[in-house]
């Protein structure tokens, strides 16, 4: 016999919504998960780090303490960031911005944390190779413009029609006419865009000779990123005073009040990303889209419906 003054044992229903909850909890630990993937690499260059001697290495708890920051205020940037992509979308807004600075200054980084929760048909990451034969006699800008936005539309360039003023430059890639044709040309060119309704946000990641050393260091070392150490870093490296000169003229001749450089200081490579998001957020003036609450429908069941047997050999071995 039970004890009347017992708690009732939990409904069916009351333990599915329980396991479904659970199930929850598990996936957003797993969207986590997915955060400390990317930043194994932070991981490796710490380790390597104090191998060096070199002392970037601060407190355990002082690092333990920074890293609980940094995945909150990146999981909230990330929140934004989706709610500019919705409305965006919702404006029909064109937004573009570039990405530039020296090999290994973390373009590629702060562009993995902002596309990395947003949709790609939505915002999309623009990395060109090197010009074919083609279009190396084209209008120079010509193969940038067909990756423009449309209505609607986010598109990160991982480097861009900048090229010209600083690699080609310093690689002898192009001639000083060449040069001097872009510093004629591009206010124009970034005057039609914003004209036309472009927002152009232009960002230059700043890091030091010694930091930039250590982390083609981490590319030699690491199997991981070996494939980033191309013949033209090393190169950047014997030419770090040319790209400093032309880096310099490119602020002076191209920083204009429609569409201005920022500059990024990208030593720290967590606070580059999180302050780089903060600013972006800012350059646009996004509103939170109201949208109607989902509901979840039913599955519908019907009762001669029979799912057919998988054969063994097309399923992938469980290995793990």
């Amino acid at each position: 016999m039970t004890d009347p003054t017992d708690p009732p044992s939990p409904s069916l229903n009351d333990k599915l919504k329980y396991a479904f909850d659970e199930r929850v909890q598990a996936e957003l630990i797993d969207q986590l998960d997915e955060e400390l993937e990317l930043e194994f690499e932070d991981l490796f260059e710490a380790q390597l780090s104090e191998e060096l001697g070199r002392g970037r290495v601060k407190n355990s708890e002082e690092i333990r303490e920074f890293r609980k920051k940094y995945f909150r205020e990146l999981r909230r940037l990330q929140i934004e960031l989706v709610r500019l992509q919705e409305w965006v979308v919702e404006t029909g807004y064109k937004l573009v911005v570039l990405f530039e600075g020296r090999d290994s200054a973390g373009k590629g980084g702060v562009i993995k944390r902002i596309s990395q929760r947003t949709n790609p048909r939505v915002c999309r990451v623009v990395a060109l190779p090197a010009p074919t034969e083609r279009e190396q006699n084209q209008w120079y800008f010509q193969r940038y413009v067909q990756h423009l936005p449309s209505a609607g539309e986010i598109v990160l360039f991982d480097r861009s029609w900048y090229n010209r003023a600083g690699v080609e430059r310093v690689m002898g890639f192009c001639s000083e006419q060449d040069v001097a044709a872009f510093y004629r040309d591009v206010p124009l060119f970034e005057e039609m865009l914003v004209n036309s309704g472009i927002k152009l946000v232009k960002y230059w990641f700043s890091i030091e000779d010694e930091e930039q050393e250590f982390r083609f260091t981490c590319r030699i070392k690491d199997p991981l990123k070996q494939w980033k150490l191309s013949p033209m870093d090393l190169q950047s490296r014997i030419r770090w005073e040319d790209y400093t000169k032309a880096k310099e003229d490119t602020f002076r001749r191209s920083s204009f009040s429609f569409a201005p450089w920022w500059i990024v200081p990208a030593n720290d490579k967590k606070r580059a990303r999180l302050n780089c998001i903060a600013h972006l957020l800012k350059q646009v003036p996004y509103q939170q889209v109201d949208k109607e609450e989902v509901v979840l429908p039913e599955r519908v069941h019907h009762e001669g419906y029979r799912r057919n047997v998988v054969p063994e050999e097309m399923i992938v071995p469980m290995e793990f």
